[in-house]
């Protein structure tokens, strides 16, 4: 019997059973990929960094070191397992060819390696530890994801070459926000080329007990050993491999729990409208003594029905997508081996969907008690008491034509029953706009100073410190020049609240030439003064006001901490102040450059290139762009899906709710075309309901996506290094395409729903 009723009711009401359906597969192909990304990205992150052995602790070092000090300290220390020193022979972008490609323009420090003994092993891509033999070369994955090479190519490395034997993936150094990218040669090739290069030192350990990283690092620096150079620890690798995916996954999961919120509305929408085509036939089974729970069963048949399909196509939906959302993971981390278990968690969320759909169904249906069988029979519609709106009355209408007036009027009456495609709308309107908010965010150019990065526009990096005033000397002679700055970073130590000592790097100079946004604070501008990155200022323990220790010339220099920034750079941990030290090891020296005419930045960074070739001189833009390009091309997707998702549900919405308008609206639609108003006044005024509610969900919509909106793509922006932020919005796109787009699909969904509203017959509806 059910299946027969189930039949002839989807055969009544296609469009609305499988609008129905859609939302669901929608909701559940959303929660499905989710889940199957997590668990994918998650396994294969732990896989990468398991198979490659990546170090706990490592401490890049530019200079001469003291091999005997460093294996004495290894040794003398019980927290470490194993311990290693890496060289890593950096090469100038100019002297690296790949295939027809030049590294000239790379903003990586590219440089030679081969392969470890002990861990830290650079893999290929099927997850083997690399054995290269003489004559050939595995470069980074970057290169392979933007076409740089491909296999078989011809390399060229200061004059040598090499054929491309094949890709890497590297633990440490896989991310762009990884300043460093290391190429695999043999032993032989390596000493071929190692006087061709900068010979810098990756000094690496692997600890008992990873909990202890924080005493460990205190320990290696209250040592005095080696650290002209960045530290990264292991949590921080993993989370640099994992933010561009990971940004992705989080505004899927944003999505998919609104779409979950909407898909629970328009069943609610499509239930309402059954109701209210069967609600004399309700009330006829009530009156002939039919059971509750029997009448319920009917519904709850077609409706765990359609839950059970929706889910079903959903999840297949997610198994023929994932591919393709996969694909970054696969090739920058490999296969995760919890694969099996993402399927199981897909499917686990899917279920979870479906009984939340039939229990939200069964407690809607509860309306059926408040249903009055006499009134049922007698009106064959519910009879809703509608609120008074009197200040807005027609006679004193000046504004409006009267068909639209009415319409208006109507939604102001019976504020409950608009309330809930408001709802939808301003949901969608927060889908739209917060993805693409956040995307243009991140990819602008001012983005750069949330990140530690100032507003200028050519970046020249050198660690031959004796050749800075070199640099300095040409750019004072450039007229195209309005303003510089020479930014020298230093390792000093500091003292912690507990009396131990950690290295930090400073970055000494003027930071008001080119100021940096601060989520707490100011830049400093004393000599007393201080400013840490969030993850420095977080590690150390330290606020905005609080006194630090540093060493410098020998002696303890208190400074306060005037603020608090975000950096992406040198591993997150980075501190800024004004002071002069002539003690300390200079790392290197960035001279930054703000041209007059920004159209010479190409020109300028070429002509710096070939005139410094002990320099690398970089566009701010292409830095920015090979830093956090992979992130901002997996927001970007996320947010051209979020826009296509939420036009369809603005269609599906407003074509549900115009057909339970109409059909709650038979007897007051009879009524009106008795009072001589005609078919297409009444669509007017259905079309003025649906634009009214329309502006006021975008209005609505767009506040809540420019405030909470923020909030949430702050949480996700935090993750990788940026405390504090503000939304970089796009008015044409945030104000007048979105709108244009929501509107165009409200008044499709509405002229196609209200389609037959003038069917309604005054005979049938109108009894008394």
């Amino acid at each position: 019997m059910y299946f027969r009723l189930i039949r002839n009711d989807i055969v009544k009401s296609k469009v609305i059973t499988f609008t129905t359906m859609i939302f669901v597969a929608a909701a559940s192909m959303l929660v499905s990929l989710a889940a199957i990304l997590i668990v994918n990205l998650t396994g294969a992150l732990d896989a990468l960094m398991t198979k490659a052995e990546a170090p706990h602790f490592m401490q890049m070092h530019a200079g001469e070191i003291d091999r005997n000090r460093l294996h004495s300290f290894a040794e003398e220390n019980d927290k470490v397992e194993e311990y290693q020193i890496v060289e890593f022979l950096g090469m100038d972008g100019s002297q690296i060819s790949l295939g027809y490609n030049s590294l000239a323009n790379s903003v990586q420090d590219n440089g030679l390696s081969i392969q470890n003994e002990q861990f830290d092993y650079l893999l290929d891509l099927n997850g083997n530890i690399i054995n290269v033999s003489d004559g050939e070369i595995y470069v980074p994955v970057a290169y392979m994801r933007d076409n740089t090479t491909k296999v078989g190519e011809i390399a060229v490395i200061s004059g040598k070459e090499f054929t491309v034997a094949g890709f890497l993936r590297d633990s440490t150094m896989n991310s762009s926000l990884s300043a460093s990218k290391r190429f695999l040669v043999s032993n032989q090739d390596y000493a071929e080329l190692k006087d061709l290069g900068d010979l810098e030192y990756l000094i690496e350990f692997r600890l008992n007990d990873f909990s202890k990283i924080g005493e460990f690092e205190s320990e290696y620096a209250s040592a005095g050993l080696e650290a002209n150079g960045p530290t990264v620890t292991y949590t921080l690798f993993k989370m640099m491999n994992a933010i561009s995916d990971g940004m992705m996954i989080a505004v899927i999961l944003l999505i998919s729990a609104l779409v979950v919120a909407i898909a629970f509305m328009s069943i609610r929408f499509t239930l309402l409208a059954k109701i209210e085509d069967d609600y004399r036939e309700i009330g006829v089974m009530k009156a002939i003594g039919l059971r509750l729970s029997d009448i319920k069963k009917i519904y709850m048949a077609k409706y765990v029905s359609i839950a059970a399909v929706g889910s079903i196509l959903g999840f297949i939906l997610s198994l023929l997508l994932k591919g393709k959302l996969l694909e970054n993971i696969r090739l920058y981390m490999g296969e995760s081996e919890n694969a099996s278990y993402a399927l199981v968690l897909g499917i686990i969320g899917i279920l979870i969907v479906f009984l939340a759909i039939v229990a939200y169904v069964n407690f809607v249906l509860k309306k059926f008690r408040k249903i009055s069988a006499a009134q049922a029979i007698r009106f064959g519609t519910s009879q809703e008491k509608k609120a008074s709106a009197k200040r807005f009355s027609l006679n004193q209408n000046r504004w409006f034509n009267t068909n639209i007036f009415l319409g208006i009027k109507d939604v102001l009456a019976r504020k409950g029953l608009y309330t809930t495609m408001l709802i939808v709308l301003v949901i969608a309107s927060f889908i739209i706009i917060v993805p693409q908010n956040l995307y243009n965010t991140i990819s602008s150019k001012g983005f750069i100073q949330y990140m530690g990065i100032g507003g200028y526009d050519l970046r020249i990096q050198t660690n031959n410190s004796d050749k800075t005033d070199e640099i300095v000397n040409a750019i004072e002679h450039d007229n195209s020049v309005s303003k510089y700055a020479v930014m020298t970073t230093k390792t000093f130590k500091v003292k912690t609240n507990n009396g131990t000592e950690e290295n930090i790097k400073v970055e000494l100079g003027d930071h008001s030439v080119f100021p940096i946004e601060y989520a707490e604070g100011r830049a400093p501008v004393r000599d007393d003064e201080i400013a840490f990155s969030s993850i420095n200022a977080e590690e150390m323990g330290k606020k905005v006001g609080d006194i630090i220790t540093l060493l410098s010339e020998g002696n303890e220099k208190a400074l306060t901490v005037t603020g608090i920034y975000s950096d992406v750079t040198n591993g997150g941990k980075t501190a800024k102040a004004v002071f002069s030290d002539s003690s300390a090891n200079i790392m290197w020296t960035i001279i930054c450059v703000k041209l007059s005419d920004i159209s010479l930045v190409d020109s300028k960074v070429s002509a710096y290139s070939d005139e410094f070739d002990f320099a690398k001189t970089s566009d701010i833009d292409e830095f920015v762009s090979q830093t956090l390009g992979s992130t901002i091309s997996a927001v970007e997707m996320a947010s051209y899906s979020a826009i296509a998702v939420a036009l369809v549900i603005t269609i599906l919405v407003t074509l549900l709710f115009m057909k339970m308008l109409i059909a709650k609206d038979r007897y007051s639609i009879a009524l009106l075309k008795a009072l001589g108003f005609s078919n297409s006044d009444i669509k007017v005024q259905y079309y003025s309901r649906s634009f009214f509610v329309l502006i006021v969900g975008i209005v609505l919509g767009t506040l809540l996506a420019n405030t909470l909106g923020e909030v949430f793509a702050g949480l996700l922006i935090s993750s990788f290094g940026a405390s504090s932020f503000d939304f970089m919005v796009n008015p044409i796109q945030a104000y007048l395409l979105s709108p244009l787009m929501m509107a165009v699909m409200v008044l499709f969904a509405t002229m196609f729903g209200t389609s037959n509203a003038g069917q309604t017959k005054i005979s049938e509806h109108i009894k008394e």
